[in-house]
């Protein structure tokens, strides 16, 4: 028997002999995220751990402890803290949206969510404005499943819920979902493709940095897929699709190589090409990923910013000179 009382957020559910023998004995967490489906487990194990679930009418903080046959497990929603963050009227390019997730191409120059040195205008900042976040991600990055670096432009996922926000975790995790960029590089590699694995941690000496680093010292698992999608003169238009999601990781990998992201101020000496560029010419291309409730593959292609359209014309007709 479930009983919900809305007004008071609270959640009361009887373990009785009327429910599913396979039920019985199953930890806490388990059983109480199949019996309350609008809540995702990790969601369930924080409330646990925070002291906000009781059985029998005593407070547990186990997740692992076994539900049994007769128990009562009285469960608590908070009430939501107010966040510190406010709404703001920020534009968006929006390339798919449900009540789910939503889908944003994200331009150069906009940080992800709020920060040391960047508490206002960011991507969540805009979003709050246009529509409700899942509280998971945290007070300063709710909804945010994975990022983009400030001028790297393109496609970025958010979650609405929590249960969306947990689906696609889980499918970054498992690599089932596809990150594709497109970037240009100084210089031309000897090969069509090539795969970059090379563990990524923080810059020993420029903690704003980050490097190729031993995994004994810190570093972490790290694999950048590439291909040449076009040579151009001294430059290559180059496809990437990410293994994994490191901070940085096309940036510092292409570097190691030799071959950096024109435009990069951090990792490619910023050498001038004589094109007005905001950052990095690297583009979040196209974003492939499973929908958490209808199971749909959805694929969201986010078009190449203008600078970028720019600068291949202008590399284009100097490799012609």
């Amino acid at each position: 028997m479930i009983e919900t009382d809305t007004a008071a957020q609270i959640y009361t559910v009887e373990n009785t002999e009327k429910f599913d023998r396979s039920n019985v004995n199953q930890r806490l967490d388990i059983w109480l995220s199949n019996q309350i489906p609008d809540l995702s487990r990790s969601r369930i194990q924080s409330l646990i751990s925070q002291g906000n679930v009781k059985v029998n009418d005593e407070t547990c903080t186990s997740k692992k402890i076994s539900v049994k046959t007769g128990d009562r497990i009285h469960l608590t929603l908070p009430e939501a803290q107010p966040t510190s963050l406010q709404a703001e009227a920020i534009p968006l390019d929006i390339l798919y949206e449900d009540d789910s997730l939503i889908i944003i191409n994200k331009p150069a120059g906009l940080v992800v969510h709020p920060a040391a040195g960047h508490q206002d205008g960011t991507l969540v900042n805009a979003l709050l404005a246009h529509c409700p976040l899942a509280e998971i991600g945290g007070v300063q990055r709710p909804g945010i499943v994975h990022r983009l670096d400030k001028d790297t432009t393109g496609a970025i996922a958010i979650a609405k819920t929590d249960i969306a926000h947990q689906h696609l975790q889980a499918q970054l995790k498992t690599k089932t979902a596809r990150r594709e960029y497109l970037g240009i590089v100084y210089g031309a590699p000897n090969t069509e493709t090539g795969t970059i694995d090379l563990p990524i941690g923080r810059h020993p000496t420029d903690r704003k940095k980050m490097a190729v680093v031993p995994v004994e010292k810190g570093g972490r698992p790290a694999v950048t897929h590439w291909t040449i999608k076009e040579r151009i003169g001294n430059y290559c238009l180059m496809h990437y699709q990410l293994e994994t999601g490191r901070t940085h990781q096309i940036r510092v990998h292409t570097a190691e190589i030799k071959h950096p992201i024109v435009g990069d101020p951090m990792y490619s000496s910023n050498r001038s090409i004589g094109v007005n560029l905001t950052g990095q010419a690297l583009h979040a291309w196209r974003l492939t990923l499973q929908h958490p409730v209808t199971g749909e593959l959805i694929e969201a292609i986010a078009p190449l910013p203008d600078q970028f359209n720019t600068l291949l014309k202008i590399l284009r007709l100097r490799s012609h000179i």
